[in-house]
């Protein structure tokens, strides 16, 4: 029995990009092992290991430093094809889509 597709696999291969209210976008970039990699509004990378708990996703940074918590966010119920909110760790809220291809906008 072939295990069920996790509900991010449209982002593999993708980019999660999340716009602040100041225009500055933050990239992350999902694997199908469970890491991430991740670019901030400010162009730092960062990366870590990525799970989903219930309906949300959520990332454990490793580098640059790592982080003792989980930053998790909603999985879009109607799914990837249109942009969702979100809010930022610093509480700022965000507009998220999924572009196709590995995008870098720094």
């Amino acid at each position: 029995m072939a295990a069920a597709p996790s509900p991010v696999s449209p982002a593999f291969g993708n980019t999660i990009v999340s716009t602040y209210p100041d225009g500055r976008k933050a990239e992350l970039w999902l694997a199908a092992d469970g890491a991430y990699t991740g670019q901030g509004r400010s162009h730092d990378p960062s990366s870590g290991h990525w799970s989903v708990k219930g309906e949300k996703l959520c990332l454990r940074q490793s580098r640059p430093i790592p982080v003792p918590f989980n930053y998790c966010f909603p999985i879009p119920a109607s799914g990837f094809d249109k942009p969702w909110s979100g809010k930022a760790p610093t509480g700022e809220p965000t507009r998220i889509t999924l572009v196709r291809g590995h995008l870098a906008t720094g």
